[in-house]
């Protein structure tokens, strides 16, 4: 029999990855040339959206989704308000909140419809969803939307690997 940590141990880890690889992984992206230098700002935002939802496909690909998702979940989103707070504003938390609201429900819902397609669909899909978000009211750039899908892909298989396997898994991100 398998044994789990509990939820939030299991949501706090998930938190210490995102906090850890998150910023890396965006100093990466706004390096590669692929952010219009007059969209880094919504571009960063968007980018904040798109990362805890691939660390939440990485947690229900490491357990499927299970009772204490939920709870894992709530813990993994307390966990990364914590920081955000403790780092100080970029936004407030407030309008962070609602555009990750806004966000969830909409990647959730493309997510959805493109199930059949694959993994690697579904991250495109977003990834091109967060650059339109990033450069509206501008057509967004093909190079960030593939940047965009490639991270996506990466840090929720890395975020899976992590919670199924024990390790930090920031560094393979």
């Amino acid at each position: 029999m398998t044994t789990h940590p509990e939820p939030a141990a299991h949501g706090r880890r998930l938190a210490a990855f995102f906090v850890a690889a998150e910023p890396r992984l965006w100093r990466d992206l706004a390096e590669s040339g692929a952010v219009p230098a007059d969209r880094e700002r919504e571009a960063r935002a968007e980018w904040e959206c798109l990362a805890l939802d691939a660390c939440l496909r990485g947690l229900v690909a490491a357990g499927d989704f299970r009772d204490r998702t939920a709870e894992e979940v709530d813990e993994f989103h307390a966990a990364v308000l914590e920081d955000w707070a403790a780092r100080g504003p970029v936004d407030s938390l407030a309008a962070r909140r609602e555009r990750l609201t806004a966000r969830y429900e909409e990647y959730g819902r493309l997510a959805r419809g493109l199930e059949a397609a694959g993994a690697s669909r579904v991250s495109a899909t977003l990834g091109e969803t967060a650059a339109t978000h990033a450069c509206a009211p501008a057509a967004a750039p093909a190079a960030l939307a593939s940047v965009f899908a490639a991270m996506h892909e990466s840090l929720a298989e890395g975020a899976a690997t992590m919670l199924r396997d024990g390790t930090d898994g920031a560094q393979d991100a």
